[in-house]
């Protein structure tokens, strides 16, 4: 493997390393030192590679964050005519792995801005840079359903995209409770209903 690639390879196993011990015990309550001591790396190795702890975070957001979030819950809908079908199946997707995953701690994207807001302008510029990628995608899908007669024509896009957003960022906090299996069946039933009430009505002679 030439001196490249080992880099590559080494700052990739760095940053999932990271994003996992961040996702599960927060950034603050977890130190360099702890990142260092599960990939057996010095000091001299970490910041060769980066410059900061923040510096650290910040490409692990660029990386694989946001790579994960648009994987998750922007690529599945986009470009299609109908998003109604495809927003229900992508948030049912994303929410069965979640119930089958023993160390869910919760949406990581809403972790994070939870954790950092008010706390770091730096980081949170890049994390609302993710969620207005999400919205955006969002309300272009609810939009083109509108034009394309899947949505009624009184439906105002933003604040259903905003409603979306924020049911889902509420839910997956649940599920982290008890019961997330029934959490999540009780959320996409509603879910289903919601969207049977924004749907175009078919007219019939």
């Amino acid at each position: 493997m030439n001196k490249s690639l080992k880099r590559m390879a080494t700052i990739q196993r760095m940053q999932t390393t990271g994003l996992e011990l961040f996702y599960a015990q927060g950034y603050y309550n977890t130190s360099v030192d702890d990142i260092l001591k599960r990939l057996d790396l010095s000091k001299g190795a970490f910041y060769y590679h980066f410059e900061s702890k923040e510096d650290f975070f910040v490409q692990i957001i660029q990386n694989l964050l946001a790579r994960k979030v648009y994987s998750i819950l922007i690529e599945p809908i986009e470009g299609h005519d109908n998003p109604l079908t495809l927003i229900t199946k992508c948030f049912d997707d994303a929410m069965e792995t979640a119930v089958h995953n023993e160390m869910d701690y919760g949406f990581i994207l809403s972790n994070f801005l939870s954790e950092f807001n008010g706390k770091n302008d730096v980081i949170m510029k890049h994390l609302n840079e993710i969620v207005t990628v999400w919205e955006v995608n969002l309300v272009t899908s609810l939009q083109k359903g509108k034009f394309n007669g899947y949505l009624d024509r009184h439906v105002d896009c933003e604040a259903a995209a905003t409603f979306l957003m924020s049911s889902y960022f509420g839910v997956r906090t649940l599920m982290t409770s008890s019961a997330p299996a029934a959490k999540k069946y009780r959320f996409m039933s509603q879910l289903k209903q919601y969207f049977k009430s924004i749907e175009a009505k078919v007219i019939t002679s």
